[in-house]
């Protein structure tokens, strides 16, 4: 703000372009554009796919990266994602996932030595333990995933639980009864972000029995997301895993 003030009396740049370079959102008619959420939050705005155009998700895009922002677009479905590739083609899609991101800086950094733990109870529910990853992996952090291992079959979990124990944050997305998050919880020293599928039979209730069970589950140190929210659930884990990371420098 001092150095932008300083060229308006300077006269470098005029009071209305100073206004445009401090505002805090850009206003396209159709949706306002968080400018400072960054600032604010350490992460930039971030584009919600479903629902929207696939003209509306290329301006929004087209405004973020202006201001030299990452761009990470979630739950775009391929067909829609292809025609965002067609004005971007720097960007990178993942099916699985349905995200579709790119970083402003792509220098190469230092591979962290921290890492977030995606555990993952089935192979059913692979599509949200995907949003979580690559969600995780484009703010910036080292994933490593432990897929299949649910309490079915506990000696997977077991045969993996050494490296688990040793993440930053756990990120444990399961549907039927939704029993892994509780499990691990009991294993390992730090905060588990539970998110509960959709995957499930009848009395699953569409992810409902899972989330009630992590949402009573007798491990402390549990939180507990939204059913099939994938995102929420690495948002929160990139949070704790930013603040570890500080609390090591």
């Amino acid at each position: 703000m001092d150095d932008i003030l300083k060229q308006v009396q300077d006269g470098t740049i005029s009071v209305s372009k100073a206004k445009e370079m401090l505002a805090t959102y850009e206003n396209l008619g159709f949706a306002k554009v968080d400018h400072h959420r960054k600032k604010r939050q350490g992460f930039p705005e971030i584009i919600y796919g479903e629902g929207k155009t696939t003209d509306q998700i290329i301006s929004i895009i087209q405004a973020l990266k202006a201001k030299g922002n990452d761009i990470l677009v979630t739950r775009i479905s391929e067909d829609k994602a292809e025609l965002v590739l067609q004005q971007f083609p720097e960007f990178s899609y993942r099916e699985t996932a349905q995200i579709l991101f790119w970083k402003y800086d792509q220098l190469d950094k230092k591979k962290s030595t921290s890492y977030i733990a995606i555990v993952c109870a089935g192979t059913s529910d692979m599509r949200v333990a995907e949003e979580a990853a690559v969600t995780a992996e484009a703010l910036g952090c080292e994933v490593r995933r432990f897929y299949d291992v649910g309490v079915a079959g506990i000696h997977r979990l077991l045969d993996n639980i050494e490296e688990i124990q040793n993440a930053t944050v756990s990120v444990v997305i399961a549907g039927m009864e939704g029993a892994l998050p509780s499990v691990v919880g009991g294993l390992v020293p730090h905060p588990v972000i539970a998110v509960p599928t959709s995957v499930g039979y009848g009395a699953n209730f569409h992810g409902l029995s899972a989330l009630l069970t992590m949402l009573n589950s007798c491990a402390s140190g549990i939180s507990v997301v939204n059913i099939d929210n994938g995102f929420g659930g690495a948002y929160n884990a990139a949070l704790i895993h930013r603040l570890a990371q500080k609390g090591n420098d």
